[in-house]
């Protein structure tokens, strides 16, 4: 299993989004696919799944002590080839005590490893904080895809990201791998969005050649927690999901 982080230190950009629909598309070409709410604020988690308080990521983490159920008892399935590990809101509370745990960036590791088998790719969303939650899933990750949007204070913001990436890959996990930036609510009659893009290109950041486009249709079927399965947007998220696939297939 290939775990892929979707994070940004900013909010707003369109993550949890990223996640489902990357997700669903990966599902729909055939991987079986693991979506990791680790946001205790769990958007994704209540657009799928609804309110999973007592069943959730905060039950496997745990606080000061290791959690009392292992992943496998939380799972819930979304779609063919697509299921949930949920999120609650007691991860935000259970979060300052994990500071005293011993090995605290591993425990999102150890716990997907038992259910690797079982999936192709794991997506993690995460919050947009460098929190203990936030160091366990670089930890634990093979690789991260930020969502961006395209307006310079975003585009700062991402390289202050980039460089903490490259910390954490020199101090606790050495396969960590950027695979790139992927342009969200992009609207190609803007030209402080094309000024942008040009100078998201010449930061020689890695960029996935698809942009996903400004939309309404996005946020309000992503609140609904249902991914996008037809339009312009849709093709989108296909054409990004084939970027990934490529990726996936060089891991082999």
């Amino acid at each position: 299993m290939k775990i892929i982080m979707i994070a940004n230190q900013k909010g707003g950009t369109g993550k949890t989004t990223t996640a489902l629909n990357l997700g669903s598309q990966l599902a729909e070409a055939g991987s079986r696919v693991l979506l990791v709410d680790l946001d205790p604020q769990s958007s994704l988690t209540l657009a799928t799944a609804g309110d999973c308080a007592g069943s959730s990521m905060a039950e496997v983490l745990g606080g000061s002590m290791p959690g009392i159920m292992p992943l496998s008892k939380i799972i819930r399935r979304l779609g063919a080839r697509l299921d949930i590990a949920p999120a609650d809101i007691a991860m935000s509370s259970n979060e300052p005590y994990i500071y005293n745990r011993f090995g605290r960036e591993l425990i999102l590791q150890k716990a997907l490893a038992p259910v690797s088998k079982n999936y192709d790719v794991c997506l993690i969303d995460c919050s947009p904080s460098l929190s203990v939650l936030f160091v366990n899933a670089l930890t634990a990750a093979h690789a991260v895809i930020s969502p961006t949007l395209p307006a310079a204070l975003d585009l700062r913001g991402l390289q202050l990201f980039v460089e903490s990436l490259e910390q954490t890959k020199a101090e606790l996990n050495p396969r960590l791998e950027f695979i790139g930036v992927i342009v969200c609510q992009f609207d190609t009659r803007l030209n402080l969005h094309n000024a942008a893009l040009a100078d998201l290109k010449a930061s020689g950041l890695p960029i996935f050649k698809t942009t996903i486009s400004k939309s309404v249709n996005a946020a309000s079927t992503a609140g609904a927690g249902v991914a996008l399965s037809r339009g312009a947007l849709a093709e989108q998220y296909k054409q990004l999901s084939k970027e990934v696939i490529k990726w996936l297939k060089k891991q082999k």
